[in-house]
């Protein structure tokens, strides 16, 4: 076991944790399914499919975009949302990284 408890955080990891608290939300997971690979949504959209209130719906987007799941862009007044697979797959790869290396 390693002594130092108090050791920095590496800052890789703060993206990383940023991310999993946002994939941990059953709402979230549950946003993140309505998506067809390579499709745009957005807010209203994701509201008429979900249970959720439009507001909470934004909510949980704007937790997703701030975490880097999403990606987004404004198109005159909607804001279009998709998966950000590469910032997916770069935070999964450096999670494995760090089991192979470390365990």
């Amino acid at each position: 076991m390693k002594s130092d408890y108090s050791q920095t955080i590496p800052p890789q990891w703060a993206v990383m944790s940023k991310m999993f608290v946002a994939l941990g939300d059953e709402h979230r997971q549950r946003i993140l399914l309505l998506f067809e690979p390579g499709e745009r949504l957005n807010v209203g959209q994701i509201a008429e499919v979900s249970t959720l209130a439009r507001s909470t719906v934004s909510h949980h987007l704007k937790v997703l975009h701030e975490s880097g799941v999403l990606a987004s862009e404004k198109i005159g007044k909607e804001v279009w949302f998709w998966i950000d697979r590469q910032a997916l797959e770069t935070t999964f790869t450096n999670v494995l990284d760090y089991v192979r290396e470390s365990t």
